[in-house]
């Protein structure tokens, strides 16, 4: 007869049998379902509840709308203070600090709305006039026409004396002059367009069902728009000199060092401007010594220009660069399949799509869209020297480490996850992840050997080059240390862009289609998931095909908040940034 065991004695082995079934079950990501935290259905309402105001108030710049996010902000984050964090776990603790950070920082940026709103007021007479028509067409309050058509009418005339007054920095300046940079000439277009669209769609809903409208508001209307739109043109082509050519000036606004403390806050980097440049010149630094080994073997001596001048000679023929990155693709794919784990519908569910020529103004290199990789090639409407360019720029060696930052193990598979696991995280979307994974994935392919020789090792040290030089250039721009020309010859110079290329992608980092940060987010948060990879995979925590399947198990978040819930460590509701990723020896 079996000798009995104590029920303490069963209990363990059941609890060591459930231990080893649950990591088996963690690091099996395909199969794991990786449940939400407490505090999802609260996310989620703050989230629809943001995009309810947003679709609502949908003119832009309108004081109603920045009074309800404004509101918003104040009541969820006074919710947020008032909880209690006891009895959560570590992700729903990480939750509540993403949570207040995404609030504070919806009240900040809506405090930067009303000082920018109060610097176009001035300049768009009209504005509080649609305000008030959208206020009282959502109140459905009875219309006054003929006193409305006369509002209307005074439009063309305040825009005509406006622009008697409108002078640009350079001009001599009256005593009633208003002075207005590009940068505010441009952000006062779009507010424009956006007001005239909002008058628009009032008049639509009124016109065909109530009497006397038209008879009294049309022809107002109809002048007020041609006058709106001459204004708007005005504005972009002659006051910010952008009359949609290539050689059309470049336009951004430095956003001064205090705004960018308060966005590296907010993305959790706890790192000063000034050292966020060092870091990028110290990664340089080590891409040109590299290059200049490269360079050796191919026979050009330390000269690293001369051996990426050499790398752009050997491009796809015209019209065969889709084929060329699909077969790239399907390289990759196959190469990480031990690395991490790839959906069978991710992996064959994507396709390439050509770059139009007038988007490639913007868009140089290949770029992710929604199940596409966006290919950027000569086309036939370019000139000879455009054409030559473009097939310079994405030549094979290039192309074959943007294919898989763009596609399979960077941008498609991460956003695919994302899409499926914890997508209420989706509203504290960091580009220090989403771009960061696609980095650390070069990082990855570089220490495996993915460079078939010299050539391709210029092609990967190219684009870490420019990721490093983003830092320095975009960091620099917004602290007014360097100028848009500046960043172009930098570019040029330090890393071996095309001028076209390096021109584009200045144009892009200024305009204010990205955050001031974006440029800095790829290499730095690359540099982060490196950092944690050291920690969990280097120190024996954890294989590295778990650890790249769990970074995706916690959405597009900041870096920081995946570090705490995978170690574990205790957040309060008033944590603050402290991880000093570049020297391990800082943190606790």
């Amino acid at each position: 007869m079996q000798k009995p065991q104590h029920s303490s004695g069963r209990a363990g082995l059941v609890m060591k049998r459930l231990f080893a079934i649950a990591l088996t079950a963690l690091c099996t990501l395909a199969n794991a379902q990786v449940p939400d935290s407490a505090l999802a259905p609260l996310i989620r309402t703050v989230a629809a509840d943001e995009q309810t105001v947003r679709n609502f108030y949908d003119l832009r710049w309108s004081s109603a709308r920045m009074q309800a996010l404004d509101a918003l902000a104040e009541r969820y984050l006074d919710q947020i203070e008032a909880m209690s964090l006891e009895g959560m776990d570590v992700v729903a603790r990480a939750d509540a600090v993403m949570l207040r950070f995404h609030l504070e920082d919806l009240a900040a940026s809506v405090a930067l709305d009303r000082a920018r709103r109060a610097e176009m007021l001035e300049l768009l007479p009209y504005l509080e006039l649609v305000e008030r028509l959208e206020q009282d067409r959502a109140l459905m309050s009875p219309l006054d026409l003929p006193a409305l058509a006369r509002e209307i009418s005074a439009i063309p005339g305040q825009i005509e004396r406006l622009r008697a007054r409108i002078v640009k920095p350079t001009d001599e300046v009256r005593a009633d002059s208003i002075v207005v940079s590009p940068t505010l000439a441009l952000r006062t277009a779009s507010a424009s367009a956006d007001t005239l669209e909002k008058l628009e769609r009032w008049a639509r809903h009124y016109r065909n069902f109530m009497p006397g409208f038209a008879w009294w508001l049309d022809t107002p209307i109809d002048k007020s728009r041609s006058a709106i739109r001459e204004y708007e043109n005005h504005l972009r082509r002659e006051m910010a000199q952008q009359k949609g050519n290539d050689d059309d000036p470049l336009v951004g606004q430095p956003e001064g060092r205090e705004r960018l403390m308060q966005s590296l806050r907010r993305e959790m980097i706890a790192y000063t401007p000034e050292e966020l440049i060092e870091i990028g010149q110290r990664e340089l630094a080590w891409c040109q010594q590299e290059l200049r080994a490269a360079a050796r073997e191919m026979g050009c001596g330390d000269d690293f220009h001369a051996a990426i001048e050499e790398v752009k000679t050997r491009h796809a023929a015209p019209g065969e660069q889709a084929r060329l990155v699909t077969e790239q693709a399907a390289f990759a794919i196959d190469l990480v399949d031990e690395l991490v784990t790839v959906p069978e519908l991710c992996a064959k569910l994507w396709r390439t799509q050509m770059i139009p020529t007038r988007d490639q103004r913007i868009w140089p290199f290949a770029a992710y869209n929604n199940n596409h990789v966006m290919v950027s090639f000569a086309t036939d409407e370019m000139d000879t020297d455009a054409k030559l360019m473009s097939m310079r720029g994405n030549n094979e060696h290039f192309t074959r480490i943007v294919v898989p930052h763009e596609l399979i193990p960077g941008h498609h598979l991460q956003g695919f996850m994302a899409d499926r696991i914890r997508t209420y995280r989706k509203l504290f979307s960091t580009p220090f992840f989403v771009e960061g994974w696609a980095l650390y994935w070069e990082f990855e392919l570089w220490d495996r050997g993915y460079a078939r020789g010299p050539e391709d090792r210029v092609g990967m040290l190219f684009w870490r080059s420019h990721r490093a030089a983003r830092i320095i250039v975009s960091l620099k721009f917004h602290l007014g240390e360097m100028t848009p020309e500046e960043m172009i010859e930098f570019l040029i110079e330090q890393v071996g862009h095309e001028r076209a290329s390096a021109t584009s992608e200045v144009r892009r980092y200024i305009n204010g289609m990205y955050s001031p940060l974006y440029q800095v987010a790829y290499m730095i948060g690359g540099l982060q998931l490196r950092a944690l990879k050291r920690e969990l995979v280097d120190g024996g925590h954890m294989g590295l095909r778990a650890y790249n399947d769990a970074l995706l198990e916690h959405n597009a978040i900041p870096v920081e908040m995946i570090r705490a819930q995978m170690l574990g460590l205790e957040l309060g509701l008033d944590y603050e940034p402290m991880w000093r990723f570049d020297d391990p020896a800082a943190n606790p």
